[in-house]
Formats: C-alpha cells, structure tokens, sequence
C-alpha cells in the first residue's frame, strides 16, 4: 500500500475553509469569504497612498462587510521596490567586502540622520475646527498628506529613503495621541536612540503644542553603564529641555552569556521594572502640583514593598486610576486642549512600532498594572 502524502496543517484549514463555505452555499466569491475580502481589499482606493509612488499593502485580514470595524484599517502600507532593485543589493552586499573601522569612524551626527533639507520630518494634522462636516476634515487631512508625500519625494530621490508608513490612519493615531496627551513618552531603543527620535516631532511638541517630552530609552539593562551615561549627556546637549529617563524591564547587572540571560528573564516582574521612580519624578516635576499623583506614588511604594516580601502582594491596595479613549471619542479632539483638565494628567506613549508593536501596551501595564488596563 503506497504511503500517504504528507498534508500539513496550512492545507488542512484550507481544506475545512472550503467545506464551511459549501455548507453556507459560499463558492469562495461571496461577500463573506476570504477570497472576496482580500480582493475588496486591493480594490479599495486609498486616499493615503502617494500618487507618485507604487504603494504595498501587507497584513490584510479577512472581514465581513457588514461588521463595523474594518481589521484592515491601520495595514501596513510601504512603498513596493522593484525585484531588479532587491536583486542589485543583493549582489551589492555579497560583493561588498566590510573592512573594520574606528569607533570614531562608527560615530554619525543626528543631523547628517536627518539632514535638514531633506523635509524628514512628519505629517502635520491641518487646522481645523468644530463647524466643519467630518467629511470636509477627512478630506483636508488626506489633501495635506498628499501634499506632504509630493514634497517628501520631490526633495528625495528614488531609492533614497527607507521605509515609512504610507497609511493615512497611522499618522492619525498619532495625531490624536499628540492632541490629548499632556505629556508625551517617546519611547526608544537605547542601543541607538537617535534613530527612533525624530527632532522636528520633539520640536512640533514642545515649540508648537507647548508640552513636555519625556524620552523614555528602553531597554536599559542591555547597554553598559558608561553607554547609558554618554546617550543621556548627548540627548540633554542636543535638547536640553528634555527630560530622560531609562527603563527596564529585568533591572540588574548586564548580561554576560545567552544562559545567564534567559536566566534573569524567566524570574523578570513587571512589578521589578527598572525606572518606575524616575519616570514618577519626571512627571511630578512637569506638572508641578497640579496633578494629584498620590495614587501612581502609592502604587510604585506598595510595589517595592512586595519586592521585599518576594512578590506577596499588598492586601487592601488601591489602584491607580486610568481613564481610557475610544477611537470615537478621539475622531474630533480639541485642537487646543486644556492641560491637566479636570486634574487628570494624561500620558501620551509614543515610539518605534514597526519593531516593537508592544512596548506602548507594555509600558504603561508595568506603570499601572494589568488590571488597569
């Protein structure tokens, strides 16, 4: 008897797929099956996208037409190089042969990162106000971004730039982010921070919307001590009202081996983060008294406390108050919004997700807690 044909489990679901959608009397082009969501998907027209350049789409999920959230709202959208030009680097870096340099030579300036005159910086949300249709809006904010996408191109030749997001709905996230947010927590690696710190969006905040930015170098435990220092030395001559503060999540001396790193990991908290209290002061010192940030306070104290006790945790605590905003709630924020309103402050977490889509989330559960969330 022959032997069967190995089937994995890829072909199995797509098998059960096929059988679920001939049960429904789906032939695989209904308005409800995969196939017909992936080519509405290519089908839509994206305001977002450049019309000088050739956009892809990546990440796109399957989604009822009649269900009120699109899961393909914030996909991905980069622009798509040509096969010739992925083939030529390749060749290039196989030919190349590295030669060891200085570390003098390693050193590059922020501003050779982003040269001024090469417009890197990012989408500005255009003025608004509360008289005008959300229609009417939605289409200003997608005629500046083309705008900006036009001038973005024009000062840069192709091939030139790396990749960036082309989704419209990305940067209205941040736009949001940036107009409810009191203080702003940019978040970086602090392997190299600069390349996730943009200096024209530190400037639009402080000069523009008049609010702190307190630079959160993530990570902290994998640089040594002497690297930390001269980060934090560089960031404050550049900036000098920026606040810095270094976080980890697995505080403790640095590793030396693979071992001893999985180690420490698997006994990590969030409750034994690094960088608590430094971020609590930064924050008390920003709002000087107008916020009561007793709670937040209490929260760090009790936290240490159970440290001690190895992780017992308080009995009776109180926890730490976080009020949450529903994409709906943000559609139309105030463009000048009141600071510490109501004495609440709010906390604006911002950085480099196309890496690390989880440190935002992270952050503030180590901050606040799970069940906060």
């Amino acid at each position: 008897m022959p032997r069967k044909k190995p089937f994995s489990n890829k072909q199995k679901k797509k098998q059960l797929q096929v059988k679920r959608e001939r049960k429904r009397g789906d032939t695989g082009s209904g308005p409800s099956s995969r196939n017909a969501s992936l080519e509405r998907g290519e089908r839509q027209s994206d305001t977002s996208d450049s019309e000088t350049t050739d956009v892809k789409r990546i990440n796109q999920q399957p989604f009822s037409r009649d269900g009120r959230y699109d899961p393909n709202r914030f996909r991905l959208h980069f622009e798509k190089e040509s096969k010739e030009e992925v083939e030529r680097r390749k060749k290039l870096a196989r030919d190349t042969v590295l030669q060891p340099v200085s570390d003098k030579e390693l050193e590059v300036d922020i501003n050779d990162i982003y040269p001024p005159d090469k417009g890197l910086g990012f989408p500005r949300r255009p003025s608004w106000t509360y008289e005008m249709t959300r229609e009417s809006l939605l289409r200003k904010e997608e005629k500046s971004y083309r705008d900006y996408l036009e001038d973005l191109h024009s000062r840069n030749p192709i091939g030139t730039l790396s990749h960036f997001e082309h989704n419209l709905e990305t940067w209205r996230q941040l736009w949001r982010v940036l107009e409810m947010s009191d203080v702003i927590l940019l978040i970086v690696d602090i392997r190299h921070p600069v390349l996730q710190f943009p200096p024209d969006l530190y400037h639009y905040i402080t000069a523009e919307l008049h609010k702190q930015v307190i630079l959160v170098m993530n990570k902290a435990d994998l640089s040594p001590p002497p690297l930390v220092i001269a980060w934090k030395h560089y960031m404050t001559s550049q900036f000098p009202h920026l606040e810095i503060v270094c976080f980890t999540s697995h505080p403790g001396p640095s590793y030396s081996t693979v071992l001893q790193k999985r180690r420490m990991r698997r006994k990590a908290d969030w409750s034994r983060a690094g960088g608590l209290k430094d971020l609590f002061k930064a924050c008390q010192d920003i709002t000087a008294g107008r916020v009561d940030l007793s709670s937040w306070e209490q929260k760090i104290q009790r936290d240490a406390a159970a440290e001690r006790l190895d992780g017992e945790a308080a009995d009776g605590a109180e926890s730490v108050l976080v009020e949450h905003q529903t994409d709906s709630a943000l559609e139309m924020s105030n463009p000048a919004q009141e600071l510490y309103k109501d004495g609440v402050l709010t906390l604006g977490c911002i950085g480099d997700l196309s890496k690390h889509q989880n440190v935002p989330h992270s952050f503030i559960r180590t901050q606040f807690g799970k069940e906060n969330l």
